[in-house]
């Protein structure tokens, strides 16, 4: 429990035996459900996962695709999961290591307080963070959030691509259970977010970055996917508020929303 709330953590992870294990090690012991999914690994991640359930067999949960359908994908089945254990605040750290467990609090407390609907890690706004970041990452990441900005109308969100991020229930039941399955998924996310009238909050992060960091993305091949996330996810958005309630009804909004969702 985190102040006196049930939290859950989603970890998505692919081919990531050398990680898996500290990674579900690392979460902190405030977390009462640790789910872990396997999106499709070749080698023994699910394996390993599934040895850290059994030492914390009441905690830790693995759920396997038996193929792989991309990291979107892997979260959605994960956010699923922890709507079912009654989770009030759920979150997301990669199988790689690559999120500071410390950060945690953090995230979750705008969003357990109330204050929040959803916190984005913001590996750009940490002291020194840029320089932390391998060259693609931080190019990649900047022009990506910029144009996200526009897309979901949340200009104070400097980092769209980080994914170590914390969001309410009704949040979650607000952006539906459809979310782009691979790399665009935090755009798609962040876009339905703003649709929905959501309270998004910035939080600096510590970018973690080992020496055998590799990256799985290929920029020509989700430049034009992205690209049609974004477009349809700016129209979605000023189609929301040209038939929404005013945004001072912000919160009232997402309420609705929520329960719609709930409902389907």
């Amino acid at each position: 429990m985190f102040r006196g709330r049930a939290v859950a953590v989603v970890i998505p992870a692919c081919n990531e035996a050398d990680k898996i294990g500290a990674t579900i090690r690392s979460v902190p012991a405030f977390v009462d459900h640790v789910i872990v999914v396997d999106d499709g690994s070749r080698d023994a991640t699910a394996e390993i996962a599934r040895g850290e359930s059994c030492a914390e067999s009441v905690r830790v949960q693995v759920i396997v695709h038996e193929r792989n359908r991309g990291v979107g994908a892997a979260i959605t089945t994960g956010y699923a999961r922890a709507l079912e254990l009654d989770a009030e605040a759920i979150a997301v750290m990669a199988g790689d290591g690559q999120m500071d467990p410390a950060d945690l609090p953090r995230l979750l407390a705008p969003v357990v307080d109330g204050q929040a609907d959803y916190a984005k890690g913001n590996r750009f706004a940490w002291p020194g963070g840029w320089r932390a970041m391998p060259p693609v990452r931080l190019l990649g990441g900047g022009a990506l959030s910029l144009l996200t900005r526009l897309a979901s109308g949340y200009w104070h969100v400097g980092d769209s691509q980080c994914g170590y991020t914390a969001a309410s229930r009704r949040a979650l039941h607000a952006i539906g259970h459809d979310l782009f399955p691979r790399y665009g998924y935090p755009n798609d996310l962040l876009a339905r977010l703003g649709a929905a009238r959501a309270r998004v909050v910035d939080v600096p992060v510590r970018p973690v970055y080992g020496p055998n960091w590799r990256s799985g993305l290929r920029p020509a091949r989700v430049a034009l996917p992205i690209a049609w996330l974004l477009l349809r996810g700016f129209v979605r958005r000023v189609r929301a508020r040209w038939r929404g309630a005013p945004v001072a009804q912000e919160g009232r909004a997402l309420d609705d929303a929520a329960g719609a969702g709930a409902q389907s």
